[in-house]
């Protein structure tokens, strides 16, 4: 089978390699999502940036001092975001890691359990504020 990226809650339908088709399926959508919730305005957070399709949060963690979220406020997962969305997501997170981080900033996204990908909603982190040390420790 050739599989593409997907998203929640959208109908899929499969076709074997023979080009025959097998059946359909529906990716369920996630039950909660913090991130939509934000969007939606039911949750609190401190937007730095938003337009009718992107928008940038600051992360609840502070690990560091410039600790930023950017996204689509459409839900997709972390690889509909840099397959399809990451040309308009990329520039602006990287505009505001110039106003915010002049020293320098990273741009990074965590892809599963192994990469500490806590949310389902894609997002790319934009880091900065300090030194940020080597890439892992």
């Amino acid at each position: 089978m050739n599989w593409g990226i997907v998203s929640p809650g959208r109908v899929v339908v499969v076709v074997c390699s023979a080009g025959r088709r097998t059946g359909k399926i529906r990716i369920p959508m996630p039950t909660y999502c913090v991130f939509c919730n934000i969007v939606a305005g039911k949750e609190p957070a401190n937007i730095i940036y938003e337009d009718d399709e992107i928008i940038v949060i600051q992360n609840i963690l502070r690990w560091v001092p410039v600790m930023l979220l950017a996204m689509t406020k459409q839900h997709t997962t972390q690889a509909e975001l840099w397959a399809y969305h990451m040309g308009k997501v990329g520039p602006i997170a990287a505009e505001i890691g110039r106003q915010l981080c002049p020293g320098g900033f990273r741009l990074l996204s965590n892809f599963g359990y192994d990469a500490m990908q806590s949310q389902e909603h894609g997002h790319l982190h934009i880091l900065g504020g300090t030194f940020l040390g080597h890439y892992v420790g």
